[in-house]
């Protein structure tokens, strides 16, 4: 018994630190995607400014969640891994494009066009795959024996690509109501006319993408849909509904902080609809979390090291946020 709720356990860290990298970093990337549409100068200069204090903090997640992958869970690790090979390539890629980019559009500015080029399609990349990596995950990997047995583009797909723009827009979404909350002026005004179209788009991909979750698998379609289940997970859908009101009055009453946080509830609520679909699969139809999980002996010596490192991470973070908690103007944060 200890040993299945200590496996839970670490599904959990591991599903918090991918939930806590897609909300942090989501921005950041969203920021990059939205690049092209904002002019040269003030309005650039306001949105990088915004996150710079942070970006590269949030990061942290995604190193936690894919080391506490390969360490918790290493026979998903080693079957996601390969299935995605492609994938990780080129989201690790465009992460040090866009990390280049950030720190030289300021030291270069004479080619600083060049450089936010680069932000952008560094940021476009990354979030997209991590899209078309949820996607290829949620269709299924073939396994045979514990080992990945598929070809080098069984990853793409239509429904791949799909999760894939639609994590683009979503991201997208986020930056522009992050941008609402932390720059003033035209930025401001630009961000949320965008955030309202992006609004739209989202909950159209977030429908899109539900309504063909379910006809992967008959076990996705049984996990939504059979009774009484159905009484439980129809509470999803309704509080995306709620929160997606929220969101369009906050844009209208021209509020600064609730568009950005409905836009993390909204993420929040499709990471918990995720969770139904898989749950308690770590490779979705083939391995499940017990199977794929470190002995026991493993996750009782990472336990501390886990108890001391995520608080201090959250400490920090928390305490990032609030030092740079003002508007980010021009020449940095007032």
């Amino acid at each position: 018994m200890a040993s299945i709720d200590l496996t839970i356990f670490w599904a959990g860290i591991i599903g918090f630190a991918v939930m806590a990298y897609v909300v942090m970093d989501g921005f950041d990337l969203g920021i990059g995607i939205l690049f092209p549409s904002l002019a040269v100068g003030d309005e650039r200069d306001q949105a990088m400014n915004s996150i710079a204090p942070v970006w590269d903090g949030n990061e942290t997640w995604l190193v936690l969640g894919g080391g506490g992958l390969f360490a918790a869970f290493p026979l998903a690790y080693g079957i996601i891994l390969p299935a995605t090979y492609p994938l990780m390539i080129a989201m690790l890629l465009g992460l040090v494009f866009r990390g280049v980019a950030f720190e030289f559009r300021w030291r270069d500015p004479r080619h600083r066009p060049l450089w936010d080029a680069a932000f952008c399609l560094g940021s476009f990349v990354a979030a997209f795959t991590q899209g078309v990596t949820l996607g290829a995950i949620l269709q299924g990997i073939r396994v045979e024996q514990d080992a990945y047995a598929g070809g080098w583009l069984d990853w793409l797909s239509p429904f791949s690509l799909l999760t894939g723009i639609a994590v683009v827009i979503g991201y997208g979404l986020l930056g522009a109501t992050w941008l609402i909350w932390k720059t003033e002026g035209s930025s401001q005004h630009h961000a949320r006319r965008v955030a309202f179209w992006l609004a739209l788009a989202t909950l159209a991909a977030l429908a899109a993408v539900s309504a063909a979750t379910p006809f992967l698998a008959y076990d996705y379609w049984r996990r939504w849909f059979a009774m009484p289940g159905v009484l439980l997970t129809a509470q999803v859908p309704l509080l995306v509904a709620i929160c997606a009101a929220a969101l369009f009055w906050g844009l209208k009453r021209e509020f600064e902080r609730l568009p950005f946080l409905m836009a993390l509830a909204l993420f929040l609520l499709g990471f918990v609809g995720l969770g139904i679909s898989i749950y308690p699969y770590a490779v979705p139809r083939a391995v499940t979390i017990w199977d794929a999980a470190a002995p026991h002996s493993s996750q009782v010596f990472m336990l501390p090291g886990a108890l001391v490192i995520i608080p201090i991470i959250l400490a920090y973070t928390g305490w990032a946020y609030w030092v740079f908690r003002g508007k980010a103007g021009v020449h940095g944060y007032h």
